[in-house]
């Protein structure tokens, strides 16, 4: 290999060069793969934790899962509107974390009754609601405006920004109810917008809208939650392995062009869904105790500037 190789080579992160290991499989579904070590110290200890869109193996909502359950949560409950993978989710974690109670909900996240349901349920069982994750989400239709009819346009809205709606409805009074326990009312509520609601041609028409609206409502609700210690952010992924892109990811790697992926962001690559994760357990712990009202970008770069080429910079 030449210097000047070898200097590209140096140049170039660990995860271009090695790839994001394999960390084996549970039952029939892939082990969650992980960039960064774990931190220090339990950082949501004894909080009551409910993750909407929790059932994908590859999704951002079991990661999260994955990581309130390993920093100490008392409880976590995995809600879904398919359910194949629930019981599944809830061994492996039980195995994992002896000590967090794991609950399934397999339910539509935008219907009111049941969001209500299981946030009564979390307030029955432990009178705290602590983190409401509100990551259910469909990919809506990946075509030009024109295509889309109103009926199609309407459920993208329904499945992505009621469901959010209704999270942020009825989870934020919960989080106000206090205890011995809890002297104080206090929460985080994530909500899982996109890049796409950042900026265009990231997303589809529907979809797009359904993310940009996900992120005025956590802007709005913070305000109006004023003085209360809860507080509402959204979280704005970029190129992720999950189930959504999950026939992107097949194509490239049939055609050996999964390399181009994420490459118009800084970081040239894809990210795995445990790097997601790693940003919704900070803005749920206390650690982001000073961070309301924000739609924060976890795209390698992509949302910081205007789309360019590789090497056609002017």
């Amino acid at each position: 290999m030449t210097s000047a190789a070898k200097r590209r080579l140096q140049a170039l992160s660990q995860q271009l060069v090695e790839g994001i290991p394999d960390a084996g499989t549970f039952e029939d579904i892939p082990r969650i793969r992980q960039v960064a070590s774990d931190s220090v110290g339990p950082r949501v200890k004894d909080k009551v934790v409910i993750v909407t869109g929790a059932n994908s193996p590859i999704g951002i909502g079991r990661a999260s899962a994955h990581q309130f359950a390993r920093n100490g949560a008392k409880a976590v409950y995995l809600c879904d509107a398919d359910g194949s993978h629930l019981e599944t989710h809830k061994r492996e974690m039980e195995s994992l974390y002896p000590g967090v109670d794991v609950h399934i909900r397999q339910f539509d996240a935008s219907d009111e009754s049941s969001v209500k349901g299981v946030v009564d349920d979390a307030i029955s069982r432990y009178g705290r609601l602590d983190i409401m994750f509100a990551n259910a989400g469909i990919i809506g239709h990946p075509t030009i405006f024109t295509e889309i009819d109103s009926d199609g346009f309407m459920n993208t809205m329904k499945i992505n920004t009621l469901s959010v709606f209704l999270a942020v409805k009825y989870a934020a009074p919960a989080m106000q109810i206090t205890s011995p326990s809890k002297p104080y009312p206090s929460g985080s509520i994530i909500c899982t917008a996109s890049v796409a609601g950042l900026r265009s041609n990231a997303g589809s028409t529907d979809y797009s809208a359904s993310k940009a609206a996900i992120i005025s409502i956590a802007q709005t609700a913070c305000f109006q939650l004023t003085g209360t210690g809860v507080r509402v952010n959204a979280v704005c992924p970029g190129v992720i392995e999950t189930g959504m892109t999950k026939v992107m990811y097949d194509n490239a790697r049939a055609r050996g062009t999964e390399k181009k992926i994420g490459q118009l962001n800084p970081l040239r690559r894809g990210a795995v869904a445990d790097e997601v994760a790693r940003v919704v357990l900070f803005l749920g712990s206390d650690e982001s105790s000073y961070i309301n009202g924000q739609a924060v970008p976890v795209c390698g770069g992509l949302s910081a500037g205007h789309p360019f080429v590789p090497g056609k910079l002017a």
